[in-house]
């Protein structure tokens, strides 16, 4: 492995930027031909792991020859316009300067319809974590050394709780959905820890969940009015390490309602550890409503009365 530039150690060249084209996965094409966030999001994370590979650190290599897994521990997106299946995106990273070890990096993205049109904008954070599984490895490279660490974020503070019904304790008096799972094989990368593509199909299924439970699931609203949900916005932060087969307790809570336009809710993730519960991730995601007026085209929509109360909580109608 061969770095493109002499950077003091704890550093990678910042001096230029790098352009990739991306074409997004026929999976997230669930409504329509329209990419869902989530597979937008994948699409900024395969720009970020193209960039680090244009720099002279590709991910597998890393971690094959060194021990040093790569990993994604914070996503910050904003989403301006929709990919569509057939589309093209054109990505150019650049590495941002950011507090401590963890390398940081802004990511814009366009589409061609005729023009360049700015698709997504996003902030990503990316943890260079020891492999300590026990294989032999490489000396570390010295533009690494400072930023390798032994585990990703630090234990949070322990969350009170007793009893078998966390659930219920995480979310007395809040307007909030929670349910408890066990991360599967899949969800985990580097043989054993999940990764942020598996908090980020969390994040989808909470959204699913929530809404079925208050009455106005993504299939009511669309085989009734045409509706789906549309995410402007969304990001994640991982602050601590979650192992394969561990159960992770998700709690959605709705934490504004703007207008009937749109509203936030804030994802927050725990475990159960040595009697005590500790937050090992959080994010927020933003959505809005929009009809199907063809299939390639859609256009917002305020809340009506039962979705506006449903998002409230208590079935207010205004």
């Amino acid at each position: 492995m061969t770095s493109t530039r002499n950077a003091p150690a704890g550093t990678l060249p910042r001096d230029d930027s790098t352009r990739v084209v991306l074409r997004p996965r026929y999976e997230g094409s669930n409504i329509c031909t329209w990419i869902g966030f989530k597979h937008v999001n994948y699409l900024v994370e395969e720009a970020v792991l193209d960039h680090l590979r244009q720099r002279g650190f590709p991910a597998g290599e890393l971690y094959e020859r060194y021990g040093i897994c790569t990993d994604i521990t914070e996503i910050d997106t904003r989403m301006w316009t929709a990919y569509h299946i057939d589309d093209v995106a054109v990505a150019t990273v650049r590495q941002a300067e950011g507090p401590g070890q963890e390398l940081r990096f802004v990511v814009e993205m366009i589409a061609d319809r005729g023009k360049p049109v700015r698709t997504v904008t996003a902030k990503v954070g990316v943890t260079l974590r020891k492999d300590v599984r026990g294989f032999p490895a490489e000396p570390v490279p010295a533009e690494l050394a400072a930023l390798v660490v032994d585990r990703i974020g630090t234990p949070q503070e322990p969350v009170a709780a007793s009893g078998d019904d966390v659930i219920a304790q995480l979310t007395e008096n809040r307007n909030a959905f929670g349910w408890s799972w066990r991360v599967p094989y899949p969800y985990c990368h580097f043989t054993e820890r999940l990764q942020m593509s598996g908090y980020l199909r969390l994040m989808e299924e909470a959204v699913d969940l929530f809404l079925a439970d208050r009455g106005v699931s993504i299939h009511t609203l669309l085989s009734e009015q045409n509706w789906i949900p549309v995410v402007p916005s969304s990001s994640i932060t991982m602050l601590d390490e979650v192992g394969m087969e561990e159960e992770i307790h998700t709690v959605f809570t709705v934490e504004n309602v703007f207008k009937r336009l749109t509203y936030t809710a804030r994802m927050d993730c725990y475990v159960r550890r040595d009697g005590v519960l500790r937050k090992t991730a959080t994010g927020t995601i933003t959505h809005g409503y929009a009809v199907i007026e063809n299939r390639r085209d859609w256009s917002q929509v305020d809340f009506d009365d039962r979705l506006h109360g449903a998002l409230l909580g208590d079935g207010a109608t205004s």
